[in-house]
C-alpha cells in the first residue's frame, strides 16, 4: 500500500515549525491512542501519527524526505525503529493516565525554597543620606513552634504511608495493544503523595506543619540609598518546605523629597537666590549643607542667574564605596517687584551711570517699567 504524506497525516502545511508539528502531533495521538480509541484501525493510525512526526521532527529525515520523499528514508530507522515520538508521548500519558513514573511524586517531595516576600519602607532625605535602622513587622509563614514543622503532636512523628509503602505514588498497569504493559503512576491519595501520614495531627498548626507568624525584623539602611533601592535580607522570607530553606526578604527604599536639595546620582543640587546686589557687587553667602551646618560661599562680582559653583564633597555618600558626591550651586538673580520711593529713585541714579548703553530716555522707561513709577 502506497503511504500517506506525512504532512497530510499531521494535517499541518509543509512549512510548518516544530512547534506546531508537536502540537499536531499531541492532538492526534491523544485522538488515536488505542488505550483511548476503541476504532479497529486506530492503532495503524497511531502508528502512521507517530512515525511522521518522528521524520518531520528530525531536521535531517525532514530535509530528505521534503527532497526525496519516501524512497529517500528506506533503509533508515524512520519507519518506527527508534521510536523518535515518544518523548513527547510520555507528555501525552501523563494527561491520559495521570502520569507514567516519571517522579512526579518524587519531584513534590524534594526540599523546596521559600517564596521571597517584599516590604515598603519611606525614609527621609537624611536618612537616606547618612543610613538608619527601621524594625519592622513582617508576617510570614515559619514550621509550627510545637511541633518543629514535622505536623505530628509531640512526642508521636509521622509514619510511613501504608498506601504506598513512602513512595507518595499508587502505580497501575494497563495493557496496551501497541506498547503491552503500560505502568501509570499518580499521587496517592491517602497521603497526597508526601509518603507519609501523622495519625496524631499538631494540636497548635492541625498538621499543617507551618503556621503564619508576625516577626520583628530590624533592617540597617546603609547610607546613599535612593529612590528603589532593594535591600536584601537573606533568608528573613518564608520558611521552606520539606526543610528546603527559606526565602529572603526584600526591603524597597522610597525617599522623601527635600525642602532645599534635588538628589542627582551622588550630587546634591541648591538653586540660591540672590537680590541684584549681591549679584552686581558680589557677596559672602551662607548656604545649608545635609548636616544641617551653614557653610561660606563666596558669589563673586557680576555673578549671573545659571551661574554654577561646586563644593566638593558636600554631596551623598557614594553607596557601598568610599568617597561623597558634590554639592552644585545654581544662582537665580532675583529682581525685586515691590520698591520703596528711595529704591526706585537709587535705581533711576544707576540706570543714568549705564550712559551710552542706551538713551537716557529708554533706560528711564525700562526701569519705571520694571519697578513702577511714582
Amino acid at each position: 500500500m502506497e503511504k500517506q504524506d506525512y504532512y497530510e497525516v499531521l494535517g499541518v502545511a509543509r512549512d510548518a515549525n516544530k512547534e506546531q508539528l508537536k502540537r499536531a502531533f499531541r492532538k492526534l495521538a491523544q485522538q488515536y491512542h488505542p488505550d483511548v480509541n476503541k476504532a479497529p484501525d486506530a492503532e495503524i493510525r497511531f502508528k502512521e501519527i507517530n512515525e511522521a512526526y518522528q521524520v518531520l521532527s528530525d531536521d535531517e529525515k525532514r530535509a530528505i524526505y521534503d527532497r526525496y520523499g519516501h524512497a529517500g528514508l528506506q533503509g533508515s530507522s524512520a519507519g518506527g525503529g527508534d521510536m523518535g515520538g515518544f518523548n513527547d508521548l510520555g507528555s501525552i500519558f501523563e494527561e491520559l493516565f495521570g502520569g507514567i513514573g516519571r517522579g512526579g511524586a518524587a519531584n513534590r517531595r524534594q526540599p523546596r525554597r521559600g517564596a521571597d516576600l517584599r516590604a515598603d519602607i519611606r525614609l527621609t532625605f537624611e536618612e537616606a543620606v547618612f543610613g538608619a535602622e527601621r524594625d519592622l513587622d513582617i508576617p510570614r509563614m515559619e514550621a509550627c513552634e510545637r511541633c518543629q514543622g514535622s505536623g505530628a503532636e509531640p512526642p508521636t512523628a509521622p509514619v510511613v504511608c501504608s498506601a504506598c509503602n513512602g513512595s507518595g505514588e499508587v502505580k497501575r498497569r494497563q495493557q496496551s495493544p501497541l506498547f503491552g504493559t503500560v505502568v501509570t503512576a499518580s499521587p496517592c491519595p491517602t497521603c497526597s503523595g508526601t509518603g507519609e501520614v501523622i495519625p496524631s495531627p499538631c494540636q497548635k498548626c492541625r498538621g499543617r506543619k507551618h503556621m503564619r507568624v508576625t516577626r520583628k525584623i530590624n533592617v540597617k539602611i546603609p547610607a546613599g540609598v535612593d529612590e528603589g533601592t532593594r535591600i536584601r535580607l537573606a533568608g528573613e522570607g518564608e520558611a521552606g518546605q520539606l526543610g528546603g530553606p527559606a526565602g529572603n526578604l526584600y526591603v524597597v527604599v522610597s525617599v522623601e523629597p527635600h525642602r532645599f536639595f534635588v538628589r542627582n546620582g551622588s550630587d546634591i543640587l541648591l538653586e540660591l537666590p540672590v537680590n541684584v546686589a549681591q549679584a552686581a557687587l558680589g557677596a559672602t553667602i551662607r548656604i545649608p549643607t545635609l548636616e544641617g551646618e551653614a557653610e561660606s560661599l563666596e558669589i563673586p562680582p557680576g555673578t549671573q542667574t545659571g551661574s554654577q559653583f561646586r563644593r566638593r564633597g558636600l554631596g551623598i555618600p557614594h553607596l557601598q564605596r568610599n568617597g561623597r558626591g558634590d554639592m552644585i550651586i545654581t544662582t537665580r538673580v532675583e529682581i525685586p517687584t515691590k520698591l520703596t520711593a528711595e529704591q526706585k529713585d537709587l535705581f533711576r541714579q544707576l540706570a543714568r551711570t549705564f550712559g551710552d548703553t542706551g538713551s537716557r530716555e529708554e533706560s528711564k522707561g525700562f526701569f519705571d517699567r520694571l519697578f513702577g513709577s511714582d
